[in-house]
């Protein structure tokens, strides 16, 4: 049985929108997720309307009934099952305790896995067709110097008219892709930055953690705190305070480059320090604390001195096969340490 929907993706759609627009259309109005196949079978109806496929679809989907499987299958198409754009892969009974953002990154992976799929589709036809209206062209030349028989000339034309508008069309698709692609890389850069320090974010720590190269040798973990940062933000606002921020996790960086540094949150950032046993991480660390020290910050508001800025550091060898939770607790400890002991410290373990 089918269901009823207006198909505006085929009829009426505004003259100004661009394919990919059309196809996206499509795919809601037919109820397919943007999977590389459900996307080939929506391109080759959008991007030829004239088309016998085209006129096919058009006569089915009229009056808004919307495809069914076996008539997409019938016309060439395929099916893969999976939910719907935009509808959950979670089960119905299942907690949502992921927030917003993490749906959000998770819909920018899956969308750029689905685009590099395409991608791949659109370069493999193109590879295989390369030349071939070039040399169709030349053949059409041949018969029509060997037998000048006009129907075959006519014919032969009209097959290379269509396959230089095939070329042009898989081009401009081709373009389109790579530059969705290119923005969803960068969308996918951005959900994984603190937006105040430019460094990675939490995230991007905890998928680092999850995928290290365990074979690479030993790691350890650092958490690193500014001393009595809420006081520079109550003498001096918060406005210098995200300045002070700022300028510590870019020295925390240039410190311990190429390990990686991010923004845990608030004024506390972690360092995955991989391929170095736990003496030389804490001499790096230690490093990173005399070189915060050294710096003497001023309001550029005010030409006021802020005073001596000081860090405080846990860290920590991380455990074979160790979770990341168990890790931070030990580096937490080892910082609660190091500010009780006086702050403006390194506390290994």
């Amino acid at each position: 049985m089918r269901d009823v929907r207006v198909a505006g993706s085929i009829r009426g759609a505004r003259p100004d929108t661009t394919l990919f627009e059309r196809i996206g259309a499509f795919l809601d109005e037919q109820k397919l997720s943007p999977d590389p196949a459900h996307y080939a079978f929506a391109y080759a109806v959008m991007s030829a309307p004239g088309s016998e496929l085209a006129a096919q679809v058009a006569a089915l989907t009229q009056d808004g009934v919307r495809l069914t499987r076996s008539d997409i299958e019938r016309l060439g198409g395929m099916v893969i099952d999976g939910p719907p754009p935009g509808q959950s892969r979670r089960t119905s009974g299942a907690a949502d305790t992921n927030p917003v953002p993490d749906t959000a990154i998770a819909l920018v992976i899956e969308t750029q896995q689905q685009v590099d799929g395409f991608v791949q589709i659109v370069r493999t036809i193109q590879a295989e067709t390369h030349g071939f209206g070039r040399e169709l062209a030349k053949s059409a030349a041949s018969i029509t110097q060997l037998a000048e028989i006009d129907e075959i000339a006519e014919i032969t034309s009209a097959m290379i008219a269509r396959i230089h508008d095939s070329e042009v069309r898989l081009a401009a698709a081709t373009a389109e892709a790579d530059s969705l692609r290119s923005k969803l890389i960068e969308a996918c850069d951005t959900a994984r930055r603190d937006v105040l320090t430019g460094l990675p974010n939490r995230r991007a720590f905890e998928e680092a953690f999850a995928t290290r190269d365990r074979d690479a040798g030993p790691y350890c973990l650092a958490l690193c705190d500014i001393d009595r940062f809420k006081r520079i933000n109550d003498v001096h606002g918060h406005g210098v305070g995200d300045r002070v921020l700022t300028a510590i996790g870019q020295a925390m960086a240039a410190e311990c480059a190429p390990h990686l540094v991010v923004r845990h949150g608030g004024e506390e950032f972690a360092v995955l320090l991989g391929g170095i046993a736990l003496a030389e991480a804490a001499d790096m660390l230690d490093s990173v604390r005399a070189t915060v020290a050294a710096k003497r910050f001023r309001n550029r508001e005010t030409d006021t001195a802020l005073g001596v800025i000081t860090v405080s550091a846990g860290v920590t060898a991380i455990h074979a096969d160790e979770a990341a939770e168990t890790a931070f607790q030990r580096a937490d400890q080892l910082l609660y340490t190091a500010k009780k002991d006086g702050r403006d410290r390194v506390c290994a373990g």
